[in-house]
């Protein structure tokens, strides 16, 4: 199984000092500076493959003895280089689109490239979709023309034909439309188009989906049943049954994560450094704490700004910090002590709002932030938690309707 999704999928713009994320398995290359992973999962796809394959192997080419193993790594090793080319298509349209690609991860049931952002426009989600599928038709042609030049029953036309028809398969299952497969975001292209609200191709897609998931779980098996495929006993029943529960539950899990990240995405405007500030109070590095505090309550303030003799900025008050203060020490501790230098990164525009937000804060870390008016002038200080506590909300509010 192959597909994408928009990273947290899901989700900013792109910006050029924000570090790559690491982990997801081993680092296997940066194509196109993308890093690419291999999970600890696939070995065991690898060795379930090496031993399936292999068994046929023996059946079709009964010289090859133990080395029909050799050969069948080879093909789970070739058929996994398909699915990385899969997910490079999308990749290279994504980064033609401007989309940032976090990473490619191949794992149990394919590979899965997390572009951060959705789509602007209905046109080149479709795009983003479908050159995958697209790449593997492609493939499987160029294998099947690879068929015609070797001879039929040898080793090398073997794995030509267990590579072309691996590659269709691909290709048609993720063209089911629904989500998190390619043709569920195709599916979620043309609603969208059609209703003009992105929210409403997500439904319906998502949704779709989970019909998919649903057929699959009952469909698989008596597919299976009926080809007569369980004609040596009930272990394939078995194994028919647990592979088309553990691809149901990933369609169906994708399909969920896919219409929770589009709310998201949806009250993601809300999240505004505006609103979400502290109204701060300036004071001078040697204010002892209990004044500091005094003036804030005052004031109305939930937060301090340490500034200098200019009436600049230089250190914001760490609440945490505060909080650890027992009140009767609070007279002989100065504001300097809890304080932390603004660093670059630490100050952030007022008009911050949504994914650029979010951005900006991943940035550099830390649990408050400068907030000022673009003309420079203090607005508060922003509290990580606050932030937290606000995507939070958003995660659970529930969706427009569609």
């Amino acid at each position: 199984m192959s597909g994408r999704n928009a990273g947290d999928e899901s989700g900013g713009g792109k910006k050029p000092r924000r570090p790559r994320e690491s982990g997801g398995g081993i680092l296997m290359g940066r194509p196109f500076g993308v890093p690419v992973y291999v999970a600890p999962s696939w070995f065991l796809v690898a060795a379930l493959i090496t031993w399936v394959f292999g068994d046929q192997l023996g059946r079709v080419l009964p010289e090859l003895g133990a080395a029909r193993y050799l050969v069948s790594l080879f093909f789970a090793v070739a058929f996994y280089a398909s699915v990385l080319v899969h997910e490079l298509a999308h990749t290279v349209a994504a980064l033609r689109f401007k989309l940032p690609v976090r990473r490619i991860q191949l794992q149990f049931f394919g590979g899965v490239s997390e572009i951060e952002k959705d789509s602007d426009t209905p046109g080149r989600e479709f795009v983003l979709a479908f050159v995958g599928p697209l790449l593997s038709l492609v493939l499987s042609g160029l294998f099947y023309l690879g068929m015609l030049a070797v001879t039929p029953g040898t080793v090398p036309g073997v794995l030509l034909a267990g590579l072309m028809i691996s590659n269709l398969i691909v290709a048609a299952f993720n063209l089911l439309p629904g989500l998190p497969l390619d043709g569920g975001r195709m599916l979620r292209a043309v609603v969208w188009k059609l209703s003009g609200r992105p929210m409403t191709g997500t439904v319906a897609a998502a949704w779709t989906g989970r019909a998919l998931a649903v057929a699959v779980l009952i469909g698989l098996p008596l597919l299976s049943y009926a080809s007569g495929n369980d004609a040596g006993g009930g272990a394939g029943s078995i194994t028919d049954a647990l592979l088309a529960a553990i691809l149901a539950a990933i369609i169906w899990t994708g399909a969920g994560n896919s219409l929770r990240m589009a709310r998201l995405r949806e009250h993601l405007p809300e999240l505004s450094a505006r609103t979400l500030t502290r109204r701060a109070v300036p004071v001078s590095s040697d204010t002892p704490l209990s004044e500091a505090l005094r003036q804030a309550g005052e004031a109305g303030a939930r937060a301090l700004v340490v500034v200098d003799g200019h009436g600049e900025a230089v250190a914001l008050v760490r609440e945490a910090a505060v909080v650890g203060v027992p009140e009767h020490r609070r007279p002989w501790v100065a504001v300097s002590g809890l304080s932390q230098d603004i660093r670059p990164g630490m100050r952030v525009s007022a008009e911050l709002s949504g994914e650029d937000l979010l951005d900006t804060l991943r940035e550099t870390p830390a649990t408050e932030y400068l907030v000022v008016e673009a003309t420079g002038e203090i607005f508060g200080v922003l509290a990580t938690e606050d932030v937290e506590r606000a995507f939070v909300r958003a995660m659970g509010a529930q969706p427009a309707r569609s």
